[in-house]
C-alpha cells in the first residue's frame, strides 16, 4: 500500500503531498525551472544588436533567433505535456530541464548563427517539456486547500518573471557581454534540477489507450501555422503567399484535429471540455490578458527609448514596478478568490486591468514623462495579478487530476498564442496610428527622409540627422505620432478588456464549493471531473 507521500500510477489521491516542508521545496524547483523557461523568452530582445554584429546577422536573422524559441516551446506543450503525464511527470520534468540547460549552454557558446538557431530550438523542446510539467506537479501533489495558493505564486512567476528575466539579462549584457545572458538560465535549471530530484515526486496516468500520434502531430502543425502569421504577418505583410499559405494550413489543421478529437475514446484533447465554463472562461481570459500584456510592452519600450530618450536597462527597470504589483495581486488573488469567487475575483481585476490600459490613454504624452503612465502600470499589474489564478485554476479543474498535464500545457498554449496575438495587434495598431499621424508632419521634409520616418520613430530619429535645420521639428512630430498611435493602441485594448468583462459576467465560473464534483460532456458520455 502506498503511503500517503508515494507517487501514484494513476496521479490521483495517492500523489498528494502532505508534508509542508516537502510541498514547499516542490514549489521552489518547479518555479526556479519555470523561471529559466520565462526568462529565456525575452531575454534575448536585449541584446539584438550586439548579437547581429557579432553573427553578421541580418534583422530577419536575429528575429528567427528569438522567435524559433516560442515556436518550438508552443508547438510542443500540448503532446509533450500528455507525454508527461504517461510516462511520469518527473522524469519529463528532469529531462527537459537537461536538455534546457544544454541548449543554453550551446547558445552561449554559439559561433555562427545556424548554431544559435538550432540551439534555440532545442531550448525551446526543452521548455516545452518543463513548463506543462512545473504546473501539472502542484495541481497533482497539493492537497485542495493549498492548490489555489501554490497556483497563485506559480502564476505571478509566470507573469512577472519574462520582466525579472528582461531585466536580468538587461543588466548582464551592459556590464558583461551578450553571451553571459544564456548563464542565467543554465544556473537556474541546475538549481532546479537538484531541487527536483530530492523533493518532486512521480505521478503519472495509466491507461489501455494508446497514445495519441495523429492528434500530437496535428496540434504541432496547427500552432506553428497560426503562430508563424502572427509573427511574420507583419514583417511579410497580412495578404503575402507565405502568410496567407500558413493560415491555410493552421485552419486545415485545426479543423482536423478537432475532427480527429472527437472520434477518440482517448483523445490527446477532448475538445467537448470546452462545454465547461470553467475551461472557457479561464483559458479566454488567459488569451486575453497575455495579449494586452504583450501588446503594451510593444508600446513602453520605445516609448521609453525613444521619446524619453533612456538606455535599454533603464527601460527594463521602469517595469519592474508593474512586475512587482503584478507578482504580488498573484500571491493575493487565491485569498480574495476564496472570499468573493472566482468570478468576481477574475471580473474585478479585468476592470483594474481596462482602468489602467484607460489611465495610460489618457495622461501619456511627450512631456508627461514616466509620472504620467505609472498609475495606468500599477493598475495594470494589478487587475492581471488578480486574474490570473482564478484563471489559470480554472482551466486546471476543468480536467481530470490524472490529465493536469494536458491542462497545463493547454494554459501555457493560450497564454503562448495570446502574447502573439497581442502583439500583432496592438503593434498594427501602434504603426497605423503613428503612420498617420506623422504624414501630417512630412510635408517639406526630403522624400528619402520622410520615407525613414514614416517606418517608425526609431528610425524617424536616426533620419533626422540629414534633415537639416528642420530636424528638432521632425523628432517632436515623431514624438508626439507615437503618442497618438500609443492612445489608440491602450484605447482598443481596454475595449478588448470590456468585451472579456462581459463574457467573464456572463459566463465565468460559477462559485461552488471546493471539490463539488461538475459534469460534462466527453467522447464517451457525460463523465464527473474537478
Amino acid at each position: 500500500m502506498s503511503s500517503p507521500d508515494s507517487p501514484s500510477p494513476l496521479g490521483g489521491p495517492d500523489a498528494t503531498v502532505h508534508d509542508p516542508r516537502r510541498r514547499r521545496a516542490i514549489l521552489v524547483a518547479v518555479c526556479v525551472a519555470l523561471m529559466a523557461v520565462i526568462a529565456s523568452v525575452s531575454g534575448l530582445n536585449v541584446a539584438q544588436p550586439q548579437v547581429a554584429v557579432e553573427f553578421d546577422a541580418s534583422q530577419s536573422t536575429v528575429l528567427w533567433m528569438i522567435n524559433i524559441y516560442t515556436l518550438s516551446l508552443a508547438a510542443l506543450l500540448l503532446p509533450l505535456g500528455a507525454l508527461g503525464d504517461r510516462v511520469g511527470r518527473k522524469p519529463i520534468l528532469l529531462a527537459g530541464l537537461a536538455l534546457f540547460g544544454v541548449a543554453s549552454a550551446a547558445a552561449g557558446l554559439a559561433t555562427s548563427a545556424a548554431m544559435m538557431i538550432a540551439a534555440r530550438l532545442l531550448a525551446g523542446v526543452g521548455a516545452a517539456m518543463i513548463m506543462p510539467v512545473t504546473l501539472a506537479v502542484i495541481t497533482s501533489t497539493f492537497p485542495d486547500g493549498e492548490r489555489s495558493k501554490a497556483i497563485g505564486i506559480w502564476t505571478g512567476v509566470a507573469g512577472g518573471g519574462g520582466i525579472l528575466g528582461m531585466y536580468l539579462s538587461a543588466v548582464l549584457v551592459d556590464w558583461a557581454n551578450w553571451r553571459w545572458l544564456f548563464l542565467l538560465p543554465v544556473v537556474l535549471v541546475v538549481a532546479a534540477a537538484v531541487t527536483a530530484l530530492q523533493a518532486v515526486p512521480n505521478s503519472r496516468e495509466r491507461t489501455r489507450h494508446r497514445f495519441d500520434v495523429v492528434g500530437s502531430l496535428t496540434s504541432v502543425v496547427a500552432v506553428t501555422a497560426l503562430i508563424y502569421v502572427l509573427h511574420e504577418g507583419p514583417v511579410h505583410g497580412w495578404t503575402a503567399p507565405v502568410t496567407m499559405v500558413s493560415l491555410l494550413v493552421g485552419v486545415v489543421a485545426v479543423i482536423g484535429f478537432v475532427a480527429w478529437e472527437l472520434r477518440l475514446p482517448a483523445p490527446l484533447l477532448d475538445v467537448r471540455l470546452f462545454g465547461d465554463r470553467r475551461l472557457a472562461s479561464g483559458s479566454l481570459a488567459l488569451l486575453t490578458l497575455f495579449g494586452v500584456q504583450a501588446g503594451i510592452f510593444v508600446v513602453l519600450f520605445p516609448y521609453f527609448q525613444a521619446v524619453l530618450g533612456w538606455s535599454g536597462l533603464r527601460a527594463t527597470l521602469a517595469l519592474m514596478p508593474m512586475a512587482a504589483m503584478m507578482m504580488l495581486s498573484s500571491g493575493l488573488a487565491p485569498r480574495v478568490a476564496a472570499r468573493v469567487g472566482a468570478r468576481a475575483t477574475m471580473a474585478t481585476g479585468i476592470v483594474l486591468g481596462g482602468a489602467g490600459l484607460a489611465l495610460m490613454a489618457t495622461l501619456v504624452s511627450v512631456d508627461g514623462g514616466y509620472p504620467a503612465i505609472l498609475p495606468g502600470m500599477l493598475a495594470m499589474g494589478l487587475g492581471m495579478g488578480l486574474t490570473q489564478p482564478p484563471s489559470t485554476e480554472a482551466i486546471t479543474t476543468a480536467l481530470p487530476r490524472d490529465r493536469q498535464g494536458v491542462a497545463s500545457a493547454l494554459n501555457d498554449v493560450t497564454r503562448e498564442f495570446g502574447t502573439a496575438l497581442g502583439v500583432a495587434l496592438l503593434g498594427a495598431v501602434l504603426t497605423a496610428g503613428y503612420r498617420s499621424a506623422v504624414d501630417t508632419h512630412l510635408d517639406t521634409v526630403p522624400a528619402g527622409t520622410a520615407d525613414a520616418a514614416r517606418e517608425g520613430i526609431a528610425t524617424a530619429i536616426a533620419a533626422s540627422d540629414t534633415a537639416g535645420a528642420q530636424a528638432p521639428a521632425l523628432v517632436r512630430a515623431a514624438q508626439e505620432s507615437f503618442v497618438d498611435g500609443w492612445q489608440q493602441a491602450m484605447w482598443v485594448g481596454t475595449a478588448v478588456m470590456a468585451v472579456l468583462l462581459g463574457y467573464v459576467l456572463a459566463r465565468g465560473p460559477r462559485r461552488t464549493a471546493p471539490g463539488t464534483p461538475v459534469t460534462v460532456p466527453t467522447s464517451t458520455g457525460d463523465v464527473t471531473v474537478g
